[in-house]
C-alpha cells in the first residue's frame, strides 16, 4: 500500500479487515434516517434503530453479496435539515456495534460530525463515508485519529440549499479541483494517501446534466490517483431522465452502476445489493474478458 500520487490504494486497511478495492466492490446502504428520500424510517422505531429489523436487512445484504455496509443516521437528501451529534450518535452507534458482532463484512459510517467518527471507529466502523470531505471543524484530526480510511465527496452548499440553481463552468474541472484541494488538506493533517477514497457526489449540488457529464467523464477523476466512490442508487437523475418515481428507479440505478464499472468506478453504493451485484459481476468478467473462475 503504496502512498504514490499516482496509483490508487489496491486494499484498504478497514478495522483491520483487509478490504479490496482492485475489483469493483459493492457497498450496501443502511439508512438509520426518518427522512431520506427512498427509504427514510423503515429501520427505525420511535426515532430508535429498531436493531432486530437492520440486522435482518444485513443478513439479507450478506447473503446477496455486499461487500462493505454503509450506516448513516443524518438525511443529507436534498432540503434535508441537520440532526445534532447526540441523536446521530444515538441511531448510528447501536447499530454499528451490533453488526460489529455480526459480520466479518467491512462497517462504514456515513458522518460528517468528529463526535461521530470518534465513536464509530471506536466501536468497530471501519471507514468514514463523509459527503462534507471533512471540512466540518475538527473532523480530518478526529479521521486521522482514528487510522481509518475515509472518502470524501465532493459537496456544494448544505443539504437544504444544495439543489437551488447549481451553477458550473466545467463541473468536471471543478469537481477535480475540489477534491485535490481537500486531499492536500488531509494529508497535511496526517491522513495517508493510501487511506483516501474520492465520491464526485452525484446529486449534491448538481442538475441533472452535471451529473450526467461527470458520469461520462468519469476516467477523469481517475487522474487524481485514488479509488472511486459513486452513489447513485434511486437518485433524481433517474427520474429526471426516464420519469419514474423513486419506487420504479431500479432499472435505471443498475443502467448507471453498469456504466459506473466500466468506467472505472471501484466501489458502488446501493440500495438493491443483490440485484447490484449480478452487474457489478458481469461488468467486471467483460472488463476482465474472462468468466470468474
Amino acid at each position: 500500500m503504496s502512498d504514490s500520487p499516482t496509483t490508487p490504494a489496491r486494499a484498504l486497511n478497514c478495522a483491520g479487515r483487509v478490504f479490496d478495492v482492485s475489483r469493483p466492490r459493492v457497498m450496501g446502504i443502511l439508512n438509520i434516517t426518518p427522512d431520506s428520500f427512498s427509504d427514510g424510517g423503515v429501520l427505525l422505531d420511535n426515532g430508535h434503530p429498531a436493531l432486530d429489523r437492520i440486522l435482518r436487512k444485513a443478513e439479507a445484504m450478506a447473503a446477496d453479496g455486499v461487500d462493505l455496509f454503509d450506516i448513516g443516521g443524518e438525511s443529507t437528501r436534498p432540503g434535508a435539515v441537520a440532526v445534532s451529534t447526540a441523536e446521530e450518535l444515538d441511531r448510528v452507534i447501536p447499530v454499528v456495534e451490533c453488526l460489529a458482532r455480526s459480520f466479518d463484512i467491512p462497517i462504514s459510517v456515513d458522518t460528517s460530525t468528529p463526535a461521530v467518527i470518534l465513536e464509530a471507529a471506536a466501536r468497530g466502523a471501519g471507514l468514514i463515508n463523509d459527503v462534507r470531505a471533512l471540512t466540518r471543524p475538527g473532523a480530518v484530526r478526529a479521521v486521522a485519529a482514528t487510522g481509518l480510511p475515509v472518502c470524501l465527496m465532493h459537496f456544494r452548499g448544505e443539504p437544504a440549499v444544495m439543489q437551488r440553481d447549481p451553477q458550473y463552468a466545467d463541473v468536471v474541472g471543478e469537481v477535480v479541483d475540489f477534491l485535490r484541494q481537500r486531499v492536500e488538506a488531509c494529508t497535511k493533517l496526517g491522513i495517508a494517501r493510501r487511506n483516501i477514497v474520492l465520491d464526485p457526489g452525484f446529486g449534491f449540488g448538481k442538475n441533472a446534466e452535471h451529473n450526467l457529464t461527470l458520469l461520462n467523464r468519469l476516467e477523469q477523476l481517475q487522474t487524481l490517483g485514488f479509488p472511486l466512490l459513486v452513489g447513485l442508487s434511486r437518485k433524481s437523475l433517474i427520474g429526471k431522465v426516464l420519469g419514474r418515481a423513486v419506487d420504479q428507479r431500479l432499472a435505471g440505478s443498475l443502467v448507471l452502476a453498469a456504466i459506473a464499472v466500466m468506467k472505472g468506478a471501484n466501489i458502488i453504493r446501493v440500495h438493491d445489493v443483490r440485484e447490484t451485484v449480478d452487474v457489478v459481476r458481469l461488468c467486471s468478467a467483460v472488463r476482465a474478458e474472462r468468466a470468474p473462475a
